[in-house]
């Protein structure tokens, strides 16, 4: 039986994906940064008789919380198949425009959307270097390629709401370049998924539906050894092959 961590995973895409994840088999240790929130989201996930899961206490922004998290995990299984980053902010109240929006918005984002990634993919590598096939999945959004945002005739080009999210996305897609790359003569395949514009409480429930945008999501976190790596992949954007420009 297959292993994945998932971060931010109580609620929303996160938790749409565990469950998927379920559905095909595979054990979840589902990432909380409220312990509390966290059991709830098992109890909802056994309910429908997914038992193959339970919560871990995780905040990627605590770096006691995540070697605890890491601990506490290899204390229940040698090897990790799947690692999702899925946790992530906007960096808070509005505005978002490169202009108005405050450095404390920007190193909140940061701190969560980049940092906390880099955190627990590096308490976790030992553990992923153990499994035949290991995934690495960095949930991200199209709003983060440079060259989306800078095409006049993209739909969100340059959208300003967008500034503090954009930026640390787009800071995350480096990062992803350089760990694949670093990566590259291993069996690791390491990607980055936009789920889509969706609708959970961090779009105000506008968008498309939290199953496909899971579906995304859960697709790239099994794919064999033939798959891609280093690949920034937006289904929503891309219809075709997914591949989208960094």
């Amino acid at each position: 039986m297959k292993k994945a961590l998932i971060t931010g995973a109580n609620k929303g895409i996160g938790f749409e994906t565990a469950k998927q994840l379920l559905q095909k088999g595979v054990y979840v240790y589902l990432g909380s940064r409220s312990i509390e929130n966290g059991r709830q989201a098992v109890e909802k996930l056994k309910a429908e008789n997914l038992h193959s899961v339970e919560a871990i206490q995780l905040d990627v922004t605590d770096d006691t919380s995540v070697k605890r998290a890491r601990a506490e995990i290899g204390k229940k299984t040698e090897v990790l198949d799947v690692l999702i980053n899925n946790a992530g902010i906007n960096g808070g109240a509005p505005p978002y425009t490169a202009l108005e929006a405050s450095p404390e918005q920007f190193e909140a984002a940061f701190n969560t959307n980049v940092i906390g990634v880099a955190r627990v993919t590096n308490a976790f590598t030992d553990l992923l270097q153990k499994s035949a096939e290991p995934r690495v999945v960095m949930v991200s959004s199209s709003v983060g390629s440079l060259s989306l945002q800078s095409d006049p005739s993209w739909a969100a080009y340059a959208y300003g709401k967008y500034a503090v999210y954009a930026a640390s996305k787009a800071a995350l897609n480096m990062y992803t370049v350089h760990l694949a790359y670093e990566l590259r003569d291993s069996a690791f395949r390491v990607n980055m998924v936009d789920p889509g514009y969706t609708k959970t409480a961090f779009t105000h429930y506008h968008g498309g539906e939290v199953a496909e945008a899971a579906k995304r999501i859960a697709t790239w976190a099994l794919i064999d050894q033939t798959g891609p790596t280093g690949q920034f992949i937006s289904e929503e954007t891309n219809p075709g092959t997914g591949v989208i420009p960094w």
